[in-house]
C-alpha cells in the first residue's frame, strides 16, 4: 500500500479550483504536500521533492538534474495524459516510474467541439455582438438575420484521429445529422475506411482534429490543405496547436476562403509571446484558452486516477505505466 509514502503535488492549482475533493487521493499517502504552482526551475522542484517518493505534477517539467538530485522518489503521477514534461529516459535511468491519466476528458472535450462548430454555424459571435452594440433594437422586423445560418444536418464532418475522442464527436455530430468521413493521418498504416487529405478535404464541410502532434502531423493543415477545403468550410482544433499552420489560417481567413475557425490551442500557451491568430483584423475566429478538457467531473475523473495509479503501483499492479 501507499500510505506509508510521501507524496508532493507540484502544481495543484492547475488542476484544483477549489471544486474538486481530493481526499481519497490524499487518504493514499502517509502525506500529500499541495503547492498551488511551481516555477519550473530545477532548483524549486528538487528543493521541494526532498524526502518524496511520489512526484505529482500535471505542466511542472522533472529532468535528469531532478531525479539524480531525488533519489527517494520512486513514482511520478502525470495529471494528464501528455508526458512531455517528463524525462522519461531520465526517469527509467533512476529506477523512477510514470504513469498518466487517460480519457478523462472526453465527454469535455466533445462537447467543446460540438461547441464550437455549432458557435461557428449559427454566427453566434456575431449575433451577440449585433445585440450588444443595439442593432436587434433597431431593427425594422422582430428578427434579425444579417449572418447566414448553416444547419448541420445533412452536412460532411472530416475527422482527423478517430481514437476515444473523435470517435464521441462523430457519434454527436452523427446526431445532428451529419455524414462523417474519417481521414489517414501521416505516419499510420494505411486503412480502407480512411480517405487521404486530398481525397477528404474538397468533400467535406467542416473538419475536426483529434489527432496527436508529433513529426507527422506538425503543420498538418498547411496553406495547401487549407485551399483543398471548400470555399465556406468550418474548422475545428481541440488537439494541438501545431497541427495548423497559424499564418496559414489567418491568411486563408482574411481571404475570406473559410467559413470560419476555431481552435482551443495554439502553438504557445499562454501565448504571452503573441501569436498570428491573435491579431484583431481576422474575421470568423473563435479562440478558447484551452479550457475543452476542464469541466469539473474531467478534472475529477484525473483525481480518482491518480489515486488508481498511486494504489496499483504500491500494491505491485502498475495501472497507466507509461515507463
Amino acid at each position: 500500500m501507499s500510505n506509508s509514502h510521501h507524496a508532493v503535488f507540484l502544481d495543484h492549482s492547475s488542476l484544483d479550483l477549489g471544486d474538486l475533493d481530493l481526499s481519497s487521493l490524499s487518504a493514499c499517502f502517509a502525506d500529500l504536500q499541495l503547492y498551488p504552482n511551481s516555477s519550473g526551475e530545477e532548483a524549486q522542484t528538487i528543493e521541494r521533492l526532498q524526502g518524496a517518493q511520489v512526484a505529482i505534477s500535471n505542466k511542472v517539467p522533472l529532468g535528469a538534474a531532478v531525479f539524480a538530485a531525488c533519489p527517494e522518489l520512486k513514482l511520478v503521477l502525470v495529471a494528464a495524459t501528455g508526458t512531455n514534461p517528463i524525462d522519461l529516459d531520465a526517469a527509467r535511468a533512476n529506477g523512477v516510474s510514470v504513469c498518466n491519466c487517460q480519457g478523462y476528458g472526453t465527454p469535455s472535450v466533445a462537447q467543446h467541439t460540438l461547441m464550437l462548430l455549432l458557435a461557428l454555424a449559427t454566427h453566434l459571435p456575431d449575433y451577440q455582438q449585433d445585440v450588444r452594440a443595439g442593432r436587434w433594437q433597431q431593427a425594422q422586423q422582430f428578427c434579425l438575420l444579417d449572418h447566414p445560418i448553416i444547419e448541420l444536418h445533412g452536412k460532411t464532418l472530416g475527422v482527423l484521429g478517430h481514437g476515444e475522442l473523435g470517435s464521441a464527436v462523430a457519434r454527436l455530430a452523427e446526431a445532428f445529422g451529419m455524414r462523417v468521413l474519417l481521414g489517414q493521418l501521416p505516419g499510420r498504416p494505411l486503412r480502407a475506411d480512411r480517405l487521404t487529405l486530398g481525397e477528404l478535404l474538397p468533400q467535406i464541410d467542416a473538419l475536426t482534429l483529434h489527432c496527436p502532434l508529433n513529426s507527422d502531423t506538425l503543420n498538418l493543415i498547411d496553406t495547401r490543405e487549407l485551399s483543398l477545403m471548400k470555399p465556406g468550410a468550418l474548422l475545428i482544433n481541440t488537439a494541438r496547436g501545431g497541427l495548423i499552420n497559424e499564418q496559414a489560417l489567418a491568411n486563408a481567413l482574411r481571404a475570406g476562403h473559410l467559413g470560419g475557425a476555431a481552435t482551443d490551442v495554439l502553438t504557445q500557451e499562454p501565448p504571452k509571446e503573441g501569436n498570428p491568430l491573435l491579431a484583431a483584423d481576422i474575421p470568423r475566429l473563435i479562440i478558447t484558452p484551452h479550457c475543452a478538457w476542464g469541466s469539473r467531473e474531467a478534472r475529477q475523473r484525473i483525481v480518482d486516477q491518480l489515486r488508481e495509479n498511486a494504489l496499483a503501483f504500491f500494491s505491485g499492479t502498475p495501472m497507466r505505466l507509461v515507463n
